[in-house]
């Protein structure tokens, strides 16, 4: 602990409020909050922590806080605070998607479609639905018995769906409104839980046309009933109220939190979402951060009412969902409350192990590398490869790895400008310039660790423009590969050395995995750009010629080959200028 933590912890005040920790280059690594400021603060400075949470200590150089005048403001402020800076170590739910609705639309000749952004334009929407098969599978179901149109635009003659009976062709015939009334109130009361009845009609007019020997129709009928019972009674019914609800559930075990949501939906379960992270404080505040992402961040539809357990503080979540929240005592929803902390424990019991697998194969790897070094643990590293064909289309690509993952977000393509020629030291000069000296206009985060596929040559040419150009003090260190292309030798320090490497330690399988995403990262770039300009016709280097004109000279004369046997007069006569004409027979001759 250094002495600006230790002075600052004097000062802490006993109110609620969030606390910002930043590692030693001002980045913002994790964001809490706490019903009391003082004591929250300094829990993380005294006393013993577990693995995770001591990573988390020792990379603390300084914190921040905010001072709030209740635990929810407090609450509110956090889950801001997290989505502004993106902390590292704070919960990130990665799943941004939108979940799909059913929509009927409210046109003339109204139709079904799959959307997943609700809008106010009249409108009818129904769901969300868990995921887009569900969907798509229920608005087949209803296609089949209800012959709504399936176009976006009227067409001038009829399709392929009117003769299979699922539309009414509005483009040649008069659909009367009454008729279009009749469907859009029943598709209604189908989604929403009253497909039983509609069953239940369908089986009465099947009877009906059974017993007029209509066979073809009773057929069709059956046909429909069958799909109902296929896709809407596959799943058992757990409500009768036919209410949407969420239900979460969490189990807490070493330092981890499972939750688990079940989604019910017109009385049944249809599916449920798993999220596990690492959690620094009091499970029931963490649950409460994480009901607050799931709304918000990951776009989840709110349901009206959601069921939790009896630990989480009813009142804070109430007021942070602003819907019906329950935590019920006995019953079907306590049953099914229970049910998804059964099914988090259980998950948790199983992932543990791959956990801790995953924990040695990154952190404990980027952890051993940092020792081995003699350098802070280097949380964040930046790799460079250079990639060309004798020259031809130089680039260069840079990619992130923190805490031993890759990071794709932050990978970037560089196309080298300045260089002339396979010049794989100057290339990757440029590249390190154009990028550090970024990164101190913009003030992005700087490495921890920058490494550079290639020797001594590449190594010491990055040093320079790092210590003499940019006034940068970052470790740096070269990979070198062997005559089979693989991961050999790690070079580092001033003069450069061989630092010595268990073939076998995990932390020679990161420094591989590194190397060998960077070069494909690389590699891939450079075939994308070759491949753009591969194709390039030589027409292109002639004044006057355009698209227009090249166009012109590929449909008249068919092929290169062709030109050079015309003449000028040839050219003249499709409409190429005469100075134009000339400048293209010299290129066609040399």
């Amino acid at each position: 602990m250094n002495e600006t933590i230790k002075q600052k912890l004097t000062l802490l005040p006993d109110q609620p409020g969030c606390y910002l920790m930043k590692d030693r280059q001002g980045t913002i690594i994790y964001v809490g909050k706490a019903k009391v400021l003082k004591n929250r603060v300094r829990s993380y400075f005294t006393g013993s922590h577990d693995g995770k949470t001591l990573r988390l200590v020792n990379e603390i150089e300084d914190f921040e806080y905010i001072v709030t005048s209740s635990n929810i403001e407090a609450l509110l402020l956090e889950l801001n605070l997290i989505k502004k800076y993106d902390p590292k170590y704070n919960i990130m739910l990665k799943d941004d998607k939108t979940y799909p609705f059913i929509k009927l639309t409210a046109e003339k000749h109204p139709k079904l479609i799959i959307t997943r952004k609700v809008k106010k334009d009249k409108g009818k929407y129904f769901g969300p639905y868990p995921n887009v098969t569900a969907a798509n599978e229920t608005k087949k179901l209803l296609d089949r018995i209800y012959p709504l149109r399936k176009c976006s635009t009227l067409p001038d003659r009829v399709c392929l769906y009117y003769h299979l009976g699922q539309c009414l062709a509005p483009c040649v015939n008069e659909v009367q409104e009454e008729q279009y009334k009749q469907m859009t109130d029943e598709i209604t009361r189908f989604l929403n839980g009253g497909y039983k009845e509609i069953k239940k009609e369908l089986k009465e007019k099947m009877a009906a046309a059974s017993e007029e020997l209509d066979f073809e129709r009773a057929k069709e009928y059956r046909d429909k009933i069958i799909h109902i019972e296929t896709i809407m009674e596959k799943q058992k019914i757990t409500m009768t109220d036919f209410t949407d609800r969420d239900v979460f559930g969490y189990a807490v075990d070493k330092g981890w939190m499972c939750v688990q949501v079940f989604f019910v939906r017109q009385g049944k379960l249809i599916e449920r979402d798993v999220s596990m992270f690492p959690v620094y404080n009091e499970p029931e505040e963490e649950i409460l951060t994480f009901l607050g992402q799931f709304y918000s961040k990951a776009n989840h539809f709110k349901p009206k009412e959601i069921l939790i357990q009896d630990d989480v503080e009813l009142s804070l979540a109430e007021q942070l969902l602003e819907v019906k929240v329950l935590q019920p005592q006995r019953g079907q929803k306590k049953d099914l409350v229970q049910l998804a902390i059964k099914n988090a424990k259980i998950a948790l019991n199983e992932k543990f192990s791959l956990i801790e697998k995953d924990e040695n194969r990154t952190i404990k790897a980027v952890e051993n590398l940092g020792e081995l070094l003699g350098i802070y643990t280097p949380h964040r590293i930046e790799a460079f490869d250079n990639s060309n064909i004798q020259g031809t289309d130089p680039v260069s690509a840079m990619v992130v790895f923190i805490d031993g993952k890759a990071n794709h977000r932050e990978y970037r393509k560089y196309k080298i400008k300045t260089v002339q020629g396979p010049d794989d030291y100057e290339s990757m000069r440029e590249v390190t310039r154009r990028r550090y000296s970024r990164a101190l206009k913009e003030e992005l985060p700087l490495p921890d660790l920058i490494i550079i596929d290639g020797g001594k040559g590449h190594v010491e040419a990055v040093r320079d423009v790092l210590e003499n150009e940019l006034g940068l003090d970052i470790p740096l260190s070269g990979l070198v590969k062997d005559e089979k292309h693989r991961t050999s030798q790690l070079l580092y320090g001033n003069p450069l050395g061989i630092v010595p490497l268990g073939r076998n330690s995990q932390e020679f399988y990161l420094l591989q995995r590194i190397q060998d995403e960077v070069h494909r990262f690389a590699i891939t770039f450079h075939r994308q750009l070759r491949g753009k300009t591969a194709f390039q016709s030589l027409l292109d280097d002639i004044p006057g010629i355009g698209e227009k004109r090249k166009k012109l000279l590929l449909k008249q004369f068919g092929s290169v080959k062709k030109m050079k046997e015309a003449s000028k007069e040839e050219f003249i006569n499709i409409g190429i200028p005469m100075n134009v004409a000339e400048e293209l027979i010299k290129k066609l001759q040399s």
